[in-house]
């Protein structure tokens, strides 16, 4: 499992983690695609956004492996903001690769990409 050094481990002064610190046994939690519906509780939207904008700061449009980030706080975003980056995808491996889907992201986010 890959870990990105330099990237924040949680959203500072809560417990929404943005990343793991060790690989689970069995291997990774499977990504699935989580609806975000428009009651979601404030903090719960600004750890997307956070995460989104570390994301971004992180690797920018370039394709990354999933390595230590958070599977939940992934599937909050994958397939739409966050999707595969190759064909066949395995969403139950550590070595998967994404990438952001900028245009979805702008319309999501738009103060990240201000």
């Amino acid at each position: 499992m890959e870990k990105h050094r330099g990237f924040p481990g949680r959203l500072p002064g809560t417990d929404y983690q943005f990343t793991i610190r060790r690989g689970h046994k069995d291997g990774a939690t499977r990504l699935v695609a989580r609806e975000r519906y428009a009651d979601r509780r404030a903090p719960d939207r600004r750890a997307d956004a956070a995460f989104m904008e570390a994301l971004w700061q992180h690797f920018g449009e370039a394709p990354f492996v999933r390595g230590n980030l958070d599977a939940g706080r992934l599937s909050w975003l994958f397939g739409r903001e966050v999707v595969a980056a190759e064909d066949p995808f395995d969403p139950e491996s550590y070595d998967a690769l994404l990438r952001i889907d900028v245009d979805r992201a702008r319309i999501a986010f738009p103060d990240i990409f201000a």
